[in-house]
């Protein structure tokens, strides 16, 4: 005896897989018009790859923390956490870390001497020449015996893309003569002199240096005894951070033109 065929149901769920394709479509859509509309090219590519990762994996809720991870404009769900070690838009430092180490063994025996201090301060590499070190009392011409100090410290210049400053101080006491004015004309001739040095006979280029004359402002030390005002008769070479360029003309105008 033939048994009677049971009636099929008709599935009502199937909808759910349209619907389910419709809004990954969606979905997918949005995250290209998210993409195309990043100025950083490589952060909406890092976004592209997260979402076609998690796609493949099926993972819709992946894809959701992706995008709203990275999500410009809402620092509670956008922001993504400060990247730990050492900033990539800041190399210079760590230059002038290791530029200040091969100073201080190149110049170990003058260092000891007291002719010139190695510093890392927040506007750069600064090497501070004392006056007994390069010049003669109340002149501005460097001796001979000082040139292969100088040119040390050209060596380092050389190796780093850093713009140089040479800056000129004197101590309090009045200078008047036939040559020389005031201290402003002596510490600014006496850190054009080095800036000549360094171009004339060590090779750095002008177009990477500046002058600047303080006279005898900013003193390191006392002006009321012999040994401090020694101290303060100086011409510091400077090796310019990213926080020491901001001063120097031209930065700003460069920052708008970004």
């Amino acid at each position: 005896m033939r048994r009677p065929k049971m009636a099929s149901h008709a599935s009502h769920e199937r909808w759910l897989v349209s619907y389910a394709d419709f809004i990954t479509l969606l979905f997918a859509f949005f995250v290209v018009m998210f993409a195309t509309a990043q100025a950083d090219k490589s952060k909406a590519k890092k976004v592209s790859e997260s979402v076609r990762d998690a796609l493949e994996h099926g993972d819709l809720n992946t894809v959701l923390a992706v995008f709203q991870r990275h999500r410009p404009g809402d620092p509670k769900r956008g922001a993504l956490p400060p990247p730990s070690g050492p900033q990539p838009g800041n190399p210079k430092l760590a230059d002038l870390e290791a530029a200040r180490a091969t100073l201080r063994k190149a110049l170990e025996v003058e260092l000891k001497s007291g002719k010139l201090a190695v510093t890392l301060e927040s506007r750069g590499l600064v090497i501070s020449l004392r006056e007994a070190a390069l010049f003669e009392s109340g002149d501005d011409m460097i001796n001979r015996a000082s040139y292969p100090i100088v040119g040390k410290v050209a060596e380092v210049i050389l190796e780093l893309p850093n713009a140089v400053r040479t800056e000129g101080y004197t101590d309090s006491v009045p200078i008047h003569n036939s040559r020389f004015r005031s201290n402003w004309d002596l510490s600014a001739a006496r850190s054009i002199a080095v800036l000549d040095l360094l171009a004339d006979r060590f090779g750095v280029p002008r177009s990477r240096m500046a002058i600047a004359g303080y006279a005898d402002n900013a003193p390191v030390d006392t002006n009321e005894t012999a040994e401090g005002r020694a101290h303060n008769r100086r011409v510091d070479v400077v090796l310019l951070s990213a926080a020491g360029l901001q001063s120097e003309p031209g930065q700003s105008a460069a920052k708008k033109e970004r």
